[in-house]
């Protein structure tokens, strides 16, 4: 079977959706590190907006994974540890590779060593803290990693525990209870922490492991829900869409006119924002989910949305940070600029089909062959 018989196209699309906007807020940091504006925050705004994006996605997707194999019976840890081994090869590889380039880069641009290296082996540099300036953009691969060993080991757990419950209640019960116990870690960091800025914000909170997971989980429940309710979902799936639009809309237009920041309503980001953002994301994907196209740009959906994870692994810290090492760009003109940006484009989009067909694929095929999809 070919690795794209299975793939849906609205999920291809969101994926395209999301690391499009991480690659345009980047390119404002590479074009205007110094210049501040409405237009440059709204556009470096969506490119978080992208990665959480990215988070329902992979919790819908791998919520969906561990159902199914709640559907099949197959909750013995023989299972759990399977899923995790197809999970791990598909995200494990790529990341210890561009880390490791990132490191051979850091030394040959004469940055010195790197204190915190150790951290990054078991994704531990951010779990509690604020993530280190070193390849920053593997903030969110920890959130994900620990997502998917944390709850699926206490799912397995609490089918033994709980065996009078049905395992798809337990499935809900405990997503549910972590949701609650992650909250009750948010409150903590409300009322303790100290923030100035939105990028202390984002840095101490935003980015952190024990207060991003529920993110993930939230996709769990989303997946859960569908399931459960597959023809209400199938009928009100473009009034979803259209409310989850607007409350999108409605959030972010409400900061922006409002000057609501961090700094004076702390309780509004941490208890509040990216929780009604997630769920503001999660309302589209009942559309998306069953969104069928085969109009000129399926091609270019594919492709970006198949190399979307190198892409994101590669674009920042890679290839933007090495420009702006060796340019300094804000003294250049508007057509330097311009050539600048697609030169980073092209860097980018190069080394990620490098990674993607001679690295990646290889790893996946293999994956596919000595762990079969469960």
């Amino acid at each position: 079977m070919q690795r794209n018989s299975y793939r849906l196209i609205g999920l291809d699309l969101l994926r395209t959706v999301a690391i499009s906007l991480v690659i345009c807020s980047h390119s404002t940091l590479l074009l205007f590190p110094k210049d501040e504006s409405v237009i440059l925050d709204v556009i470096r705004l969506f490119g978080a907006v992208g990665v959480d994006l990215f988070f329902v996605l992979s919790g819908y997707l791998i919520g969906g994974i561990l159902l199914n194999l709640i559907d099949s019976n197959k909750i013995k840890f023989k299972d759990l540890l399977l899923f995790w081994k197809r999970r791990w090869f598909r995200t494990l590889p790529n990341y210890f590779l561009v880390l490791s380039l990132n490191v051979l880069l850091f030394f040959v641009l004469g940055k010195g060593q790197i204190e915190t290296l150790y951290l990054y082996i078991p994704f531990w540099q951010n779990f509690t803290t604020q993530h280190p300036d070193f390849f920053t953009e593997a903030w969110s691969l920890s959130i994900e990693e620990y997502a998917y060993i944390i709850l699926p080991l206490l799912l397995y757990f609490g089918f033994f525990v709980f065996k009078n419950l049905k395992a798809k209640k337990v499935f809900l019960v405990l997503t549910l209870v972590m949701i609650g116990v992650l909250f009750m870690l948010k409150i903590s960091y409300t009322l303790t922490a100290e923030v100035d800025t939105y990028k202390i914000w984002s840095g101490s909170f935003r980015k952190v492991v024990i207060y991003r997971l529920d993110s993930i989980y939230f996709g769990f429940l989303l997946i859960y829900f569908l399931r459960q309710f597959p023809n209400w979902f199938v009928r009100y799936k473009k009034q979803l869409l259209l409310f989850g639009v607007f409350l999108f809309g409605l959030l972010h237009i409400s900061i922006f006119w409002f000057k609501i920041l961090p700094q004076t309503h702390l309780a509004f980001y941490t208890l509040f924002y990216l929780q009604l953002l997630i769920f503001s994301l999660g309302l589209t994907f009942p559309y998306f989910s069953s969104l069928k196209y085969n109009g000129l740009w399926k091609p270019l959906i594919y492709y970006i949305s198949t190399r979307s994870y190198a892409i994101y692994l590669v674009n920042y810290s890679l290839v933007l940070l090495t420009i702006q090492h060796y340019l300094k760009i804000e003294d250049f003109s508007e057509i330097q600029k311009i050539a600048v940006l697609i030169g980073y484009l092209i860097l980018t989009v190069v080394i990620s089909e490098f990674i993607y067909k001679w690295f990646e694929l290889p790893i996946l095929k293999y994956r596919d062959k000595k762990y079969l999809r469960q």
